[in-house]
């Protein structure tokens, strides 16, 4: 008996320090192990920003562990979704794949008070993107 394949997602913006670490981390925190799930940036940064870490803190989700990883070709190849977040052509395009461009404030250099609209946002796109996919949010 073969094993069901889950559908995979990776998360792009530019530093991979906010809005794509923001997104991943709220698809894994929805879904479980129910959704493959990525973040790279094109120009990853050393950390992710603080104030996206303690806004998501506020959120329950805890991503003080995660670190900016660089976008391979590799990575976009086997997502079944590319959502890019203001990362422009940096992003390769393989045909097959579906892209959607989600365009978000970018909270690099942003306090905690101008995170959280940002991320209340990406909490409410990433609750359709599981509707879209068919996979029930865990409460």
């Amino acid at each position: 008996m073969s094993t069901p394949t889950v559908p995979s997602v990776l998360f792009v913006c530019v530093h991979n320090a906010g809005r794509s670490q923001m997104a991943a981390a709220f698809l894994t925190h929805l879904a479980g192990d129910r959704v493959e799930v990525r973040s790279a940036g094109s120009a990853p940064a050393d950390a992710v920003n603080p104030a996206v870490v303690d806004a998501m803190r506020e959120a329950g989700i805890d991503i003080a562990a995660e670190v900016p990883k660089v976008l391979t070709t590799e990575a976009v190849q086997s997502s079944d979704v590319v959502i890019t977040m203001g990362c422009g052509d940096a992003c390769p395009y393989f045909p097959g794949k579906r892209y959607l461009d989600w365009q978000l404030d970018d909270p690099a250099g942003q306090g905690v008070d101008a995170v959280r609209p940002i991320r209340d946002e990406i909490e409410q796109r990433v609750k359709g993107l599981l509707t879209e996919l068919g996979v029930e949010p865990r409460s």
